[in-house]
C-alpha cells in the first residue's frame, strides 16, 4: 500500500512539473508586437482622429502672464512620413508636426532573448501603448500656442543615420512663420542615450519675441512592458522630479489622479521610471522652471517642465535647450547627467545598505565577467560576514535541539497544564543556558541586508538577459525549467531537519509545509533571485550541520 501510494505521489508530482513546463512555453513569456501592430505603429504618430493635435491640454500653459489659457483646439493634421533616426544606441521617429519624439527603440536590448533582432521599445504612439517625449515653445510668440494648433517642421530628408567613424549626428527642423524663423536641433552622440534638443529662434520680423520652451513626458496607465515576474512583486512605474528638498521625489499616478503637482526649482528634471529603463528630460541647471504634473482629457499622465521667457528683440537671435535621456537605469551615466537622476535606480527604504552591495557586486563581476558567478561569491561574502551573528542562531537551535526529548517528557509530565508547563520550561532553559530568542534575534539582524540585496538583484538593468551556465540563459526571468526553485526547496526541507521541533504540533505540521509553499511561490521569482537563495541555503546547511555536531558531540561527551 505504501508502495502504491508513493507512485502515484511521484507520477502526480512529475505530471504536475510537465504540466508547468507547458504552461511557460505557452504563456511564460513576452508577447511580440504582431506585424499589423509594428506597421500601424510604424506608419501613424497621432491617433487617427487627430485627436492629440487637437487637444489643448497637450500643451501646457506658459509660466508668463501673457498667456492664461492653452492653445485654440485646431491643429495641423500630423503627418505619416516620420522622420527616422539612427545610432548605434538609439533609434527614433520625430513626429513633423511638433517635432516630438513618438517613437524610440533599444537595438542594444532585446526585448527578448530568443529573439536578439526585435529590440526593445521605449517611446510608441499607438501601437501598444501611448509613450512620448514631447517639447515646443508656448507663450505669446510660441509656434506651439498657435490659434491653428502647432508647427509643422520640415527636413531635408527623411532618414539620417549615424556612419561609421561619425561620433556626432546633428538633425535640424525647420519652421517659419510671420518672420520668425524657427530651428529644433536634435544632436545624437555614438554611445549615448542622452540627446540635445535646442530650439534657435532667428527673430526677423519687426516686433520683439517672447515665449518659453516647455519639455514633458506623456504616457498612458498601460502595465510596465519590461516587467518578467508574475509574483505580483514590480519595480515603481510612474513619474519622478527632482527638487531642491528631495532629489528623488516620486509623484505616482495615484498622485496625479489626486491633484498636479507644480513647484519652481532651479535646474532639475523630470523623469519617467520603469523596471529596468528611464526616460527624463535635464533642464539648464542655472534657468529657472515651472516643475508640473497633469492628465489629459484621454487620460494621459503628462510629467514635465516649462523653462523662462525668453525676450528677442526684432532682428536678433536667442537659443534655449533641454537633454533628453532615454535608456537603461545605469548609475554612473545617469549621475554624469544631472544630481539626484541616479537615484531612479530604486532600490527602495534599504537603499543604503543597497548601494554599497550593488558596488560590491559590480566589483566582482569586473573579475569574474560573469553574474551568477558574481551572485555566488557575493552571497559567500555576505555569509561570510554574518557568520557570529549565524554561528550564535544556529548554537541556540542546537541546544534546543538536544533538549528536545526533555520538552517532550515534560509535555507528557504537566499535559495541558500550560502554566506549569511554561514555569517548567524556562526552568529547563535556564538550566541549560538556552536563550528562547537567541535563534532569531541574529536572523533579524541580517534581514535588511537580505532584503537590500533582494532588491539590488531586482532592480539592477545589468541583469537583465545575462546568462550564468547551462539553462539559465537570463537571471532576469524565471528558470525556464523550475529546476532552481525545486531546488531550493529542498534545501529548505533539509534545513528543516536540522531545527528543533516545534512543541506545537500545528506549528509542526505548517514548518513542513513552508518548503513546499515556498518552491511554488519561487517558480516565478528571477533566477538570479533563486540561486542567491540556493546558495544562501547550501551555506546555512554546512554551517548548521557543524555547528550542531559540535554541540551534540560536546554533550555526549559531558554525559559520558
Amino acid at each position: 500500500m505504501d508502495i502504491q501510494r508513493s507512485i502515484l505521489i511521484v507520477a502526480l508530482a512529475i505530471v504536475s512539473y510537465l504540466m508547468v513546463l507547458q504552461w511557460n512555453q505557452d504563456y511564460g513569456q513576452a508577447a511580440l508586437p504582431t506585424a499589423s501592430t509594428s506597421a500601424s505603429s510604424a506608419q501613424s504618430t497621432l491617433p487617427d482622429d487627430n485627436a492629440t493635435a487637437k487637444t489643448s491640454d497637450d500643451v501646457p500653459t506658459a509660466t508668463n502672464a501673457e498667456r492664461s489659457e492653452p492653445a485654440a483646439t485646431q491643429a495641423v493634421a500630423p503627418s505619416n512620413d516620420l522622420i527616422r533616426v539612427e545610432t548605434d544606441v538609439l533609434h527614433l521617429a520625430i513626429d513633423p508636426v511638433g517635432g516630438d519624439i513618438v517613437q524610440l527603440t533599444l537595438p542594444q536590448f532585446p526585448r527578448r532573448q530568443d529573439r536578439p533582432d526585435v529590440p526593445f521599445q521605449l517611446f510608441d504612439n499607438g501601437g501598444e501603448r501611448v509613450y512620448l517625449a514631447q517639447s515646443g515653445l508656448v507663450g505669446a510668440g510660441g509656434p506651439d500656442a498657435r490659434a491653428n494648433g502647432r508647427p509643422l517642421f520640415s527636413a531635408t530628408q527623411r532618414n539620417f543615420k549615424l556612419a561609421d567613424g561619425q561620433d556626432q549626428l546633428v538633425v535640424d527642423l525647420t519652421f517659419s512663420e510671420a518672420g520668425v524663423n524657427y530651428i529644433k536641433r536634435f544632436t545624437l552622440t555614438r554611445g549615448k542615450y542622452d540627446l540635445q534638443v535646442t530650439y534657435k529662434i532667428d527673430n526677423q520680423s519687426a516686433q520683439p519675441w517672447t515665449g518659453s520652451m516647455y519639455a514633458q513626458l506623456k504616457r498612458d496607465a498601460s502595465a510596465d512592458p519590461s516587467t518578467t515576474t508574475a509574483t505580483g512583486v514590480s519595480t515603481y512605474l510612474g513619474a519622478a522630479v527632482w527638487t531642491p528638498d528631495e532629489p528623488y521625489k516620486k509623484v505616482s499616478m495615484k498622485d496625479m489622479d489626486k491633484q498636479p503637482f507644480k513647484e519652481t526649482v532651479q535646474g532639475g528634471w523630470v523623469a519617467w521610471l520603469q523596471h529596468y529603463f528611464v526616460t527624463a528630460w535635464i533642464a539648464d541647471k542655472e534657468q529657472n522652471n515651472v516643475i508640473q504634473t497633469r492628465k489629459d482629457s484621454r487620460g494621459n499622465y503628462i510629467v514635465g517642465f516649462v523653462g523662462p521667457t525668453l525676450n528677442i528683440p526684432a532682428g536678433a537671435s536667442a537659443e534655449t535647450s533641454a537633454t533628453l535621456f532615454a535608456g537603461p537605469k545605469v548609475q554612473s551615466h545617469l549621475k554624469e547627467l544631472s544630481p539626484g537622476l541616479e537615484l531612479t535606480v530604486d532600490y527602495g527604504f534599504l537603499w543604503f545598505i543597497a548601494q554599497p552591495i550593488f558596488w560590491l557586486l559590480q566589483h566582482i563581476h569586473s573579475l569574474l565577467g560573469n553574474w551568477g558567478w558574481s551572485i555566488i561569491v557575493l552571497t559567500i561574502l555576505i555569509k561570510a560576514a554574518f557568520f557570529p551573528l549565524s554561528a550564535a542562531s544556529y548554537r541556540s537551535m542546537a541546544r534546543m535541539r538536544a533538549v528536545s526529548p526533555k520538552l517532550q517528557a515534560l509535555k507528557e509530565q504537566f499535559g495541558d497544564d500550560r502554566q506549569k508547563m511554561s514555569q517548567a520550561m524556562m526552568e529547563l532553559y535556564k538550566k541549560e543556558k538556552i536563550n528562547p530568542l537567541g535563534g532569531c534575534l541574529p536572523i533579524l539582524v541580517q534581514m535588511p541586508v537580505f532584503l537590500a540585496l533582494y532588491w539590488v538583484l531586482l532592480e539592477s538593468v545589468e541583469m537583465r538577459q545575462a546568462p550564468w551556465m547551462f539553462w539559465i540563459t537570463d537571471l532576469s526571468i524565471k528558470d525556464p525549467f523550475f529546476i532552481l526553485p525545486i531546488i531550493m526547496g529542498a534545501t529548505m526541507f533539509i534545513q528543516q531537519q536540522l531545527n528543533p521541533t516545534p512543541p506545537d504540533p500545528m506549528q509542526a505540521k505548517v514548518l513542513k509545509l513552508m518548503p513546499i509553499i515556498f518552491t511554488f511561490f519561487f517558480l516565478w521569482f528571477p533566477a538570479g533571485l533563486v540561486l542567491y537563495w540556493v546558495v544562501n541555503n547550501v551555506l546555512s546547511i554546512a554551517q548548521q550541520w557543524y555547528i550542531t555536531r559540535q554541540i551534540e558531540a560536546a554533550s555526549k561527551k559531558a554525559a559520558a
